[in-house]
């Protein structure tokens, strides 16, 4: 499957902002979906991640950073995950990746996503 994550760019602490991520070759339903984000100097960490329907429901994970402002969605009939950013902070600033998995369940593990997306740059200025 392939990945094209868009929609980042320059906002303000405490504004919005919505990534979205393309998917195309296979059936994008059939596989989790994950966003991580990389800092400079930082290793990739998990965001958040939507599990395939299919194999459970469609449950949704979040790191303990984002839980609360961040929303994770994803329209299969569009081939299309999303990331709602809410009132975020300046450390929310980092590239940000999509993934897919071909886990049956939500997976916050870097090494269990096999396709990822070129990322896209969030800056977030005080």
């Amino acid at each position: 499957v392939q990945l094209q994550a868009c929609g980042g760019g320059l906002v303000q602490a405490g504004g919005s902002l919505r990534l979205s991520c393309a998917a195309s070759g296979r059936t994008f339903s059939r596989y989790t979906a994950g966003w991580f984000r990389q800092a400079p100097g930082k290793e990739r960490e998990f965001v958040a991640a939507t599990a395939a329907i299919s194999w459970s429901g469609g449950s949704t994970a979040y790191a303990s950073s984002v839980k609360g402002r961040f929303t994770i969605s994803r329209d299969n009939g569009k081939n299309t995950l999303y990331l709602q950013m809410n009132n975020v902070k300046t450390e929310d600033t980092a590239v940000y990746y999509c993934a897919a998995s071909a886990s049956f369940t939500v997976t916050d593990r870097v090494e269990r996503y096999a396709y990822w997306g070129q990322g896209t740059q969030v800056t977030v200025s005080s």
